[in-house]
């Protein structure tokens, strides 16, 4: 899979069947999927995200992954499919919002006191989770009721009221973007990696969910904060080298099989990396 060359000429890493399934059996280890599940696959096939997180990992687990007509028909492909697990980057995540957000303003006083309303609560819920404060009784009823009578609406508007999960990642989201999502009633979980991991190295677990971080290391890689501050990957999932170019493969893995990202970041005391 060729890689994007946003820093520099593009590179041809060479992925093998054993790194492929390092990486989906890891994945599937956290997010569990199954027969039952209905993917959408949109993104560019020759991106790793959509190769390894969408086509090969829907063959490993049975997952149903439904193809969009074009890139035009997705928000209408999203409402008919209604994914079970939807993963898409946070691009596609902003204009669900601004769709809302647009459909807010062409709605009467009540929807919009209404929608205000429910989407506090449901704020006030993540606010609670976030802090390890206790929700309470009261407000878990207060989200149920807000849920049925208006989030829910907002959910089949953007076609995720089946969603058991979204999963974010290939560029920095807003962590109150996450936040709204949640508020809706749908963890949303961050995950980072790269082609030459063979896609994610890290994904937050559906369990705890902290807004802005990226997540743990997935099962059978580590992942580590180098002294300069640059995070390293090592384990099963990590390429074979560069295409004929086994002087650029030199520089990204050490003698020690550590993959060298170039992403800069931190770990905090949960295990929870930070770009």
């Amino acid at each position: 899979i060729y890689t994007s060359g946003t820093t520099g000429k593009p590179k041809g890493a060479m992925l093998s069947h054993r790194n492929i399934l390092q990486s989906v059996r890891s994945f599937n280890m956290v997010i569990a999927q199954g027969e039952d599940d209905e993917r959408m696959c949109f993104l560019p096939l020759c991106h790793v995200a959509e190769r390894n997180g969408g086509a090969y990992f829907a063959l490993y687990t049975g997952t149903t992954l439904n193809f969009v007509e074009n890139p035009e028909t997705i928000p209408e492909n999203v409402r008919e499919i209604a994914p079970t697990v939807f993963v898409a980057v946070p691009r596609v995540w902003e204009k669900f919002y601004s769709g809302v957000s647009i459909a807010l303003k062409e709605s009467n006083a009540f929807e919009q006191w209404a929608y205000k309303l429910a989407i506090g609560i449901g704020l006030e819920k993540v606010r609670r989770y976030e802090t390890r404060q206790p929700i309470g009784g009261g407000l878990n009823f207060a989200h149920w009721l807000a849920r049925l009578l208006v989030l829910n609406n907002v959910r089949k508007m953007i076609g995720i009221h089946r969603s058991r999960m979204l999963i974010t990642g290939a560029a920095p989201i807003s962590p109150d973007l996450v936040r709204w999502y949640m508020a809706l009633g749908v963890p949303m979980l961050e995950g980072w990696g790269m082609t030459e991991s063979s896609g994610g190295a890290t994904l937050t677990p559906a369990g705890r969910i902290k807004p802005g971080m990226i997540g743990t290391n997935v099962p059978y890689c580590e992942v580590k904060v180098a002294d300069n501050g640059e995070l390293l990957i090592r384990g099963g999932n990590i390429f074979m080298g560069y295409l004929n170019q086994p002087e650029k493969t030199a520089e990204a893995i050490d003698a020690e099989g550590w993959l060298h990202t170039g992403d800069v970041g931190y770990v905090d005391e949960d295990g929870y990396f930070k770009i």
